[in-house]
């Protein structure tokens, strides 16, 4: 009788445990709908990366091409927004800026996330010299603004796309690391770790396997989070002349070229255009991820 009645207990189980799963996924998206900030955020991404894929759709005008007949114009039905100072279409330039400017974004945060969720796990996981050794490392990082380390290295190896996503990827991972290595320090003594120890699993299968998925939701929230302060750091970079070269349409090298005082004076439109497209996204991507950090924190449920 035990035979017969223990798999229906173990799919009893099992599917008390999808409607658990299915309960609580339910409630989550019920929780973020209910952030009408968060959606909103949501749905400006949305627009942001619609209008960035399909840029070459949504515009006649090619970025690059200057038209001097054209030079500072106001919004027309001809130009939505504008010319610049070469006679660039405005509207055109911040859908290709968009391109470059979130990939250098979330590339910079997902490389710089990923490296500090390795060191994390190690020396969270094995501690010792190794978790010292990191730690003193993180530290050295820390004691200089990130900022100033960019514009040091960027001066020694120059502008561009790869050489920027490279810098904020291997100065941006200090805080991620020392949130993981926080978690790790404490699941690692948790009874489903000693017994994955106990049975003979590898330490690597361990931390990358077992501990990790656990700590998943504050890397992703952490990833969201880091998105916006490359936004802004790219374009700052671009400005001063340190980031992309000014031949790459960015949000930043837009504003580079808008530093002269006759732009500021009689044409606003062309700092003004890029400036609202960086403000606009920063805040949709902070709402988001405040949204999501308080859906998927589970000492927020």
């Amino acid at each position: 009788m035990d035979k017969v009645n223990a798999p229906v207990g173990g799919h009893q189980a099992i599917a008390n445990a999808r409607r658990l799963g299915t309960s609580l996924r339910k409630k989550r998206i019920r929780k973020f709908v209910g952030n009408k900030l968060a959606v909103f955020g949501l749905a400006v991404i949305v627009v942001f990366l619609f209008m960035a894929l399909f840029a070459p759709f949504l515009t006649p005008y090619d970025p690059l091409e200057p038209n001097f007949g054209q030079t500072l114009k106001g919004p027309s039905a001809e130009h939505w927004f504008g010319t610049d100072s070469m006679g660039r279409d405005l509207y055109t330039r911040v859908l290709y800026g968009a391109r470059v400017s979130i990939l250098i974004a979330v590339s910079s945060s997902l490389i710089a996330n990923a490296i500090g969720v390795v060191m994390g796990a190690f020396g969270g996981y094995f501690g010792g010299w190794l978790d010292k050794g990191l730690v003193r490392l993180s530290e050295l990082f820390a004691c200089f603004p990130q900022l100033i380390i960019v514009l040091v290295v960027m001066a020694f190896i120059g502008p561009g796309t790869f050489n920027l996503i490279l810098v904020f990827a291997i100065t941006g991972w200090t805080g991620t690391f020392r949130l993981v290595r926080a978690e790790y320090m404490s699941k690692k003594e948790e009874t489903y770790v000693k017994a994955c120890e106990a049975f003979g699993m590898s330490r690597l299968k361990i931390m990358f396997f077992q501990i990790l998925p656990s700590v998943m939701t504050t890397v992703i929230i952490q990833v969201t989070m880091n998105i916006p302060g490359y936004v802004m750091s790219e374009a700052g970079l671009s400005f001063l002349g340190f980031g992309v070269p000014m031949s790459t349409p960015t949000w930043g090298t837009m504003l580079n070229a808008a530093k002269s005082m006759k732009v500021l004076l009689y044409a606003p439109g062309v700092w003004l255009v890029p400036g609202c497209a960086i403000s606009l996204f920063v805040l949709a991507v902070n709402f988001f991820g405040d949204g999501l950090r308080d859906v998927m924190d589970p000492r927020q449920q």
